[in-house]
């Protein structure tokens, strides 16, 4: 197992695994793709590895990776962000309980709850304006069995005050999940914070060249951890690939080096679009002038590389405007060494209905910020302004 003491940069290149899985001379954890693996003899408990559905050497290593970068104890990885948020859900509550839940979510994750556990799986979702912890806590019933949270969320940029919301689901005795993806471990660590779980798009800033999908759930309770398992595993089958564990594994490697200049050309392009006279409005913690910066300040370590912003025009010149740039490719996902823009309103959250669909503007546009040189990025931005 990794060091607990080391710090986070020699956690994430790996310098503490377990070598166990590796050949003398390996100096990355190999990518192991057999399906079944060979019995010594014939007695279960003697064997570390039977059918890679229920585990494999590849993808032990991430999630105990992922584990030790999130401060947790377990990882489980799954083949999506969104396989790894519908397990840690469905492990939670069971038919006919309640959500609690952010009524600014990703499309994707409202979309799974309102459409399939509301309407097929019995499960009630409440969602609340969760910057207010005293929301949640109003919020929560006797059949409750999962606050979900998202900070901060995508694409508003909101932030919910991990603590305050785990004091209050602390108190009820229900656990607090928080999609963590936007900062990834570097920037932000909500078990420290109080969470029960935590989840994370490993498609996104944790492999971060935009060529795998994963997710995981990371926590620090053994039971959860277990049922956890037992879903990825045996009850829906949804593990992470080898291949993609594989690529993973070797993205963390540069991960601290990555958010920091993610982080730097962000806060460099916000400042830009902040006294652009076509910008109504930049969302992004990292300036003063978000009204959350404060509490940005207090539980996360950096601002991250993703940011908002509202052009002043109307619909057809926002897609004008996007359509102008070079350097920014016009696309869905983030978290990748390349810049993406996308406009939301047409593109991600098109079919929002479960949150205030009408709360985010039709003008906004969502920034990636990428790892390129700055000064180019915001030659493209200055480029692609009408005169």
């Amino acid at each position: 197992m990794a060091d607990p003491d080391a710090r986070f940069e020699t956690l994430a290149v790996g310098g503490d695994d377990d070598r166990d899985r590796r050949a003398p001379t390996d100096v990355v954890d190999p990518l192991h793709l057999s399906t079944t693996y060979t019995w010594d003899e014939l007695d279960k408990d003697a064997i570390a590895y039977e059918y890679s559905r229920i585990e494999n050497p590849t993808r032990d290593a991430l999630e105990e990776r992922l584990a030790a970068l999130e401060g947790g104890e377990h990882a489980r990885a799954f083949a999506s962000g969104t396989a790894a948020i519908f397990t840690a859900v469905l492990t939670q509550v069971g038919a006919g309980g309640h959500v609690v839940a952010f009524d600014d979510l990703y499309s994707g994750t409202e979309r799974m709850l309102s459409e399939l556990f509301a309407a097929h799986l019995d499960v009630d979702v409440s969602y609340v304006d969760a910057r207010d912890a005293a929301n949640v806590a109003d919020a929560v019933r006797p059949e409750t069995g999962l606050v979900w949270l998202e900070t901060p969320t995508n694409p508003m940029l909101r932030l919910c005050d991990v603590e305050a919301n785990a004091a209050v689901a602390q108190e009820h005795g229900v656990p607090l999940g928080i999609d963590s993806t936007f900062m990834s471990p570097y920037f932000q660590q909500p078990l420290d914070l109080g969470a029960d779980l935590v989840v994370h798009s490993t498609t996104k800033y944790l492999n971060g060249h935009s060529d795998s999908n994963g997710g995981v759930v990371v926590t620090s309770d053994d039971d959860v951890a277990e049922s956890l398992s037992f879903a990825q595993g045996i009850g829906l089958g949804n593990p992470l690939s080898p291949f993609d564990a594989f690529l993973v594994t070797r993205g963390l490697k540069t991960l601290a080096l990555r958010m920091e200049r993610h982080e730097e050309n962000a806060l460099r392009i916000a400042r830009f679009l902040d006294d652009h006279e076509r910008v109504r409005r930049v969302r992004y913690p990292g300036l003063e002038s978000h009204p959350q910066h404060d509490l940005a300040r207090r539980q996360t370590s950096g601002f991250g590389g993703m940011l908002s912003f509202e052009f002043d025009g109307s619909q057809a010149e926002t897609a004008a405007f996007v359509d102008r740039l070079e350097e920014f490719s016009l696309a869905v996902s983030l978290g990748g060494v390349e810049s993406l823009v996308e406009v939301p309103s047409l593109m991600t959250h098109d079919e929002v209905t479960g949150t205030d669909a009408d709360d985010i503007p039709e003008t906004l546009v969502r920034v990636s910020v990428g790892v390129e040189h700055a000064a180019d990025l915001l030659d493209d931005l200055r480029s692609a302004f009408p005169d």
